[in-house]
Parts: C-alpha cells; structure tokens; sequence
C-alpha cells in the first residue's frame, strides 16, 4: 500500500513539473475587420493587423500585456494548453480570425439562454513543421442589436480589452509536411476533440492537385455511415482520424485536408505531401577507360526514375596529380561541350535524362579524372560517378600488333613446311617399298 502512495505522489510531482514547463502565454496577430462607410452608403470592409495575447490561466487572472488585445483561455475540456507543450515561444507563429458562422445560431452546450457567442479561430504552427493546430473560441458577449452575425455588426474589440474564451474545438496535426519516396506507407495524422460528448460530427478527407479535388474519406457520425477508405472507424470515437496511404506513388502529391464540422462550426488542417525519388545514376564506361591517342568515345552520364522534374547534372574534369596537393590544389573544371537529351517520361510517372559529351584522347589527358555530378532535391549531396582516362601510343599497339602477326605467319609456314616435309618422307617410303617388290630385295635394311 505505501508503495502504491508512494508511485502517486511521485506522478504528482512529474505532472506537476510538466505543467509548469507549459506555455502560459505567447503573443499573436489578430487579424480583425473594420468597416467604413462612405457619403454615399457604401461599405468597405478592411482587415486590422492588431498584436494580441493568447494567454492561458483561470477567470479573473490579470493580462501579461494590459495594453494589448488578451484572448485568455479558460480551463476547458480540449486543452489548448497541453496541445501545445513547453515549445518555445520563438518557434510557434499564431494567427487570430474572427469566425463567421454564416448567419447560423445555435445554442452551443454549456450556453446560458441569454448568451451570445462572439467565434474566434486560431491557428498555431511550427516554425520547424513539427505541428499545426487550428482552434475555435468561443467567447459568450451580450447579442449583437441585430442577430445577422456580418462584419458589420461583430461587436468592437478595444485595444486593451480581456475576452474570456473558451475552447469549443481543437484539431492538431504532426505531419503538417510529408515527404516520401515512392511505394512507401505513409500516415498522414490528424486529431480533433470538441467539449462536449457525442457531438453530431462530420468528419472528411480530401485531396487538392492542380485545381483538382479528390473525395478520399467521409463519415457522420449521426448516421454512422462512411465512404471511402483510409481512416480506422475504431479510432474516430477517440478523436484519432489520421489517414493512411498504404502504397505512394506520384499521383498522391498534393495537398490533403482534414476537415471537423460539428454546426455551426467547421475546422480543418492543410497537409501537405510530396513526393520526391532519387536518381539511380549511371555511366556507360568502367572506372578506367583505355583509349588510344586520337581516339573518340561517346560518355554518357545518365540518371534514371526521378520526381520530381528538376535535376542538374555536370561533368567536370581534373588532373589526379594536382588534385592530391594539400594547398593550392585547383578545383575541378566543368566541361562545356555537354549535351543533354529529352526528358524521358517513365510508366511510373518519373523522368529520366542523361548528360554526354564526344572524349577525344590525348595523351596530354592521360591520367584525368572525368566526373559526372547528380543533383536534385531529393539528395542531401550529390551523386557522382567518375572515370579515369588512360591514353596509349597507336605505335605500340602496332608494334606488338605486326609482331604477333609475324609471329601467326611463321608458325604458319612452319606448320606448312612440316607438313610437305612429312608427306615427301610418306611418299619417298611407298616408293621405295614398291622397288623392293619388284626387285625382290630384302630392304628391311
């Protein structure tokens, strides 16, 4: 028993710890509208850069900023707070927006019946991209003279005014970019959490490349129906509603949306993924080419299935000898005389291209080194493939070649002297035993 009082009080003082690591504070631009009306009537909405606070703490607390516009965030059940942990201040940007509910008015949960919510959206993002979140706030006023919600008649905020807000909605995303290379599984996350339970929730997935909007996942919960795939129906009653892609390929870059709509709120989270796929680079010669002084050969340098488009490739030239000198050692020089082919469209929708140049040997260039550099977005550094150039004398080749050939002649009149001489012994023996027939001489002798 004391052991199990001992492990709380420890998790007290940890989750104590971490609470005081939480931002309490972070400032933000509130992005307001104001009105003009001129002599004729007319309107002209304008939109107000206005520096505000986002602070977090209890009702009454006084603002860290007096003179600045302070959005002070009440202890609500979607905890904006914990979301957004003990990052540091400098690396987080938020943005404020009044949020229109298009003239739709609803008694939201937990609102007394003679409260006005006054919608007030923040976005929070990472510098580093580590995550995005998107929340409503809620903020109970005093009704506007007129229940049309315009900009019109949105209620003034004054310069040093507190609103006490409240979080109604939350979504936050960890995977605010993704980049992956092809036929990869990638899981695009998203959460969402509102303050109420069993809300009427709408939730969807959609992707948007090159004007073009593809329908990926959708699911109401009211009538518990669902289309599409990619999302695990278990893991929506918990908030979780990230979204799978189980194979990548080229046609999956692109932007992907979250979207939460419980009325009259709506919310969502931009995701971005792309695709990028390394070169494989190759040259049509071994690391040492041999070729004889005058000589020509086609180099080619080429770099196959990559994404995207964009790639450079370079060859470039130094001397081995010089390159090894530890101070004044010259820098490889590109070649000019570089010619590049078309773009080669790939069934998987990758581009391919190579780079080649017409080498004419000379001796003056044995001993090069020939280097041909691959670069694209998807390599850190870059690729490079290279050769030795190595140039021999035509008039040794001729010599060895023209006394090989001497060589091959006389083993050839050698093995046909032989064979003469060997067939004038055979006939001169059948002669001469027809003689000793005919003789009737013994010419064993």
């Amino acid at each position: 028993m004391w052991l199990l009082k001992l492990s709380t009080f420890f998790l007290f003082i940890i989750a104590g710890a971490h609470c005081a690591n939480l931002l309490t504070w972070m400032p933000c631009m509130f992005r307001d509208y104001i009105v003009l009306i001129d002599n004729e009537g007319a309107r002209d909405v304008q939109l107000l850069q206005r520096p505000s606070i986002l602070q977090f703490g209890k009702l009454g607390d006084n603002p860290v900023n007096p003179r600045a516009v302070t959005f002070l965030v009440i202890d609500s059940k979607p905890n904006l707070q914990r979301h957004v942990g003990d990052i540091e201040v400098d690396l987080v940007n938020c943005d404020i927006h009044r949020f229109n509910t298009d003239s739709v008015h609803l008694k939201w949960p937990g609102q007394k019946s003679n409260e006005y919510n006054s919608w007030f959206t923040i976005t929070l993002t990472h510098s580093k991209g580590l995550f995005t979140i998107s929340a409503i706030l809620r903020h109970p006023s005093e009704p506007p003279p007129s229940e049309q919600q315009d900009v019109s008649n949105w209620p003034p905020i004054e310069d040093t005014q507190t609103l006490n807000t409240k979080v109604a909605m939350i979504m936050k995303t960890q995977t605010p970019m993704v980049t992956s290379g092809l036929g990869f599984q990638k899981k695009l996350h998203c959460q969402f959490a509102i303050d109420h339970k069993r809300p009427n929730v709408n939730v969807q997935w959609y992707q948007q490349y090159h004007g073009e909007r593809r329908n990926l996942f959708s699911h109401a919960s009211h009538s518990g129906q669902s289309e599409g795939r990619g999302v695990e129906l278990i893991n929506l009653a918990g908030g979780d509603l990230s979204y799978t892609l189980p194979y990548t390929e080229v046609k999956h870059a692109g932007t992907y949306v979250c979207s939460v709509s419980v009325l009259p709120l709506s919310s969502s989270l931009d995701i971005s993924l792309q695709i990028q796929e390394s070169p494989r680079v190759s040259i049509n010669v071994g690391p040492k080419l041999t070729l004889l002084d005058g000589e020509m050969e086609k180099v080619v340098c080429e770099a196959e299935n990559y994404y995207p488009l964009d790639v450079h490739i370079a060859w470039h030239v130094q001397d081995l000898a010089s390159s090894s000198q530890r101070v004044g050692a010259p820098l490889p020089k590109e070649l000019d005389n570089i010619l590049l082919s078309s773009h080669k469209n790939n069934m998987d929708k990758t581009y391919s291209l190579s780079a080649f140049f017409y080498l004419e040997a000379s001796h003056r260039h044995s001993g090069r080194q020939f280097m041909c550099t691959v670069s694209h977005q998807s390599l850190r550094i870059p690729i490079k493939k290279s050769f030795i150039l190595i140039v021999e004398e035509p008039s040794s080749w001729l010599f060895t070649l023209t006394v090989c050939s001497i060589l091959v002649l006389l083993l050839y009149v050698l093995y046909v002297m032989l064979r003469h001489l060997y067939q004038a012994r055979k006939y001169s023996l059948q002669f001469v035993s027809v003689l000793c027939r005919k003789s009737h001489t013994d010419c064993t002798s």
